[in-house]
């Protein structure tokens, strides 16, 4: 099939009109970079924060080879992997974590920049230190989600920014003279949580949810399960894991008990690592990448706690948390609890009644509900 950039699809399908799989932004990216990418010796390129792989495989279209490419979402893999398999471009790509080899002798970046900050401060240092001294970068976005504050990233990372004109409300930063970098490295937070004698170390690599800290409707879950005697043989989890903080907290509550901390988001998953790890309780965790959760046995389960997310990235589709309610009723044995944080104004409750099993309503405050859902 001759590739069409407009063909490409989202994986999973979700139901809003914010979630193309290719945009303007993509577009410019790709037409800024169209003469950089014909120059660029093969294995040079690299993409960055491809969403769906439309510069990846606008990329190989164009005649690129050896493209290495980093996604933080395994969903967002998936959907290159299955966009690759319908114009057999398979072949032209492959997927890496965000470390060294990804960047090591690239001639040409081309990345959607991300929301975050500090996300961007290590994408921008890892390239600075381990790229051809001539990289350009190219990174882009649309205007509504880029600040003045990402100039001011990229140029602590690269002597020269030049930056386009707009085009369908989208705009390129052009990087190039990379100065000394540095592998990205979790920032760290300490905090007081309820069972806890001494504080709990937050460790965060950019762009993970919440960050060092711990946000509002985590620590209020927490606080339910702290009154929660917790002895099982079966899979302990913390779903949606983030940053791992309840899977730490579960870990040293409960100095007996091994916990799985599981994200599709590779940030994530190396942030719950750190975490785990500056906790002293590393061999008490396994921190899994995953997509629900795929690699869990049906019924093999005691308790799930979640957090769900409500978004993706900047847009706030429908059916989000639902297939991760699914997974945890799949999953649960019988008897085994879901427990579960939400925004109140999302009334989860009749969606774990028929996905999990019987709900009841532990705690509310004036934004959070917590539910405690009973695989029958």
């Amino acid at each position: 099939m001759p590739y069409s950039p407009d063909a490409l699809r989202r994986w999973p399908d979700l139901e809003s009109d914010e979630l193309f799989a290719i945009d303007s932004a993509d577009r410019l990216i790709l037409d800024e970079s169209a003469a950089a990418r014909s120059a660029a010796p093969a294995g040079s390129l690299v993409a960055i924060g491809d969403s769906y792989g439309a510069l990846t495989l606008g990329a190989a279209d164009a005649g690129g080879t050896g493209i290495r490419v980093h996604q933080d979402p395994l969903s967002g893999e998936r959907a290159l992997e299955r966009n690759a398999r319908g114009f057999d471009l398979q072949s032209a790509f492959q997927s890496l974590p965000l470390v060294p080899e990804l960047v090591t002798g690239a001639r040409v970046v081309l990345l959607r920049l991300p929301r975050a900050l500090d996300e961007l401060e290590d994408i921008s240092g890892l390239i600075a230190a381990h790229a051809d001294p001539e990289v350009v970068v190219f990174a882009g976005g649309r205007i509504k989600h880029m600040t003045l504050g990402m100039n001011d990233v990229l140029r602590r990372s690269f002597g020269a920014l030049d930056v386009t004109h707009a085009r369908q409300k989208s705009r390129v930063l052009v990087a190039r003279q990379p100065l000394a970098g540095h592998d990205p490295q979790p920032r760290s937070k300490q905090h007081s949580l309820p069972g806890l004698t001494a504080p709990l170390t937050v460790c965060a690599f950019g762009g993970a949810f919440a960050g060092t800290s711990i946000d509002i409707g985590t620590r209020f879950l927490i606080e339910q399960l702290d009154s929660v005697s917790i002895h099982s043989e079966r899979d302990v989890i913390d779903f949606a894991c983030g940053t791992g903080v309840v899977a730490a907290w579960l870990a040293l509550r409960h100095p007996d008990l091994s916990v799985v901390a599981s994200d599709e988001s590779s940030v994530a998953v190396a942030s719950a690592g750190a975490t785990a790890r500056e906790n002293g309780v590393a061999d008490r965790i396994e921190v899994v990448r995953d997509f629900g959760l795929e690699s869990r046995g049906d019924r093999s389960a005691s308790l799930i706690a979640l957090n769900p997310p409500f978004h993706v990235g900047a847009a706030v589709p429908n059916g989000v948390a639902e297939p991760l309610f699914a997974e945890a009723g799949r999953v649960l044995a019988p008897g085994g609890e879901l427990w579960t944080v939400w925004n109140s104004p999302l009334q989860y409750r009749p969606v774990l009644e028929r996905l999990v099993g019987r709900t009841r309503q532990v705690a509310r405050n004036a934004k959070f509900t917590v539910t405690v859902s009973t695989r029958s």
